[in-house]
């Protein structure tokens, strides 16, 4: 597996991010396309094109919540290592003022490199971007999707 770093660390899964992302959008479009045409026309009646456009929104709206509510859970899942790779290092846990999204990613950090940058995002706020950045020694997460 090739070594994670700054440039190739994030995961795209193309079935998902694209193709199923177009399917929804196509379908939302043709539906749209189908209640104005017929609004313009007056032939037919509007329940289908409708119930179309409300079937697109609500694949739509899957699509984004089995995103979000996979990305909680490994969220949660982090937070738990990383609470527990911390406290195998220093006895304690780590700093309550620490947000998920900088702990998710003090997560690449070296263990010589950890402790030294969860201290430094809690006194200089470091955003995870700044967090990434400062990582010299990355520690690749290849289950994060």
């Amino acid at each position: 597996m090739e070594e994670q770093n700054l440039k190739n660390h994030s995961r795209m899964v193309p079935l998902y991010h694209y193709v199923l992302l177009l399917i929804v959008v196509a379908i939302i479009a043709g539906a749209l396309l189908k209640v104005y045409h017929t609004y313009q026309t007056g032939l037919g009646g509007m329940m289908v094109p409708v119930l179309f456009c409300l079937i697109g929104i609500a694949l739509f709206l899957i699509a984004m919540f089995a995103r979000t509510f996979a990305l909680k859970a490994q969220d949660r899942a982090i937070r738990a290592e990383e609470n527990l790779r911390y406290f195998a290092m220093t006895g304690n846990l780590l700093d309550s003022k620490l947000s998920i999204g900088q702990i998710v990613a003090l997560r690449f950090a070296a263990n010589n490199e950890f402790l030294d940058l969860a201290h430094r995002a809690v006194t200089e706020n470091l955003k995870p971007s700044e967090i990434k950045k400062s990582i010299k020694h990355w520690r690749g997460d290849h289950d994060r999707v």
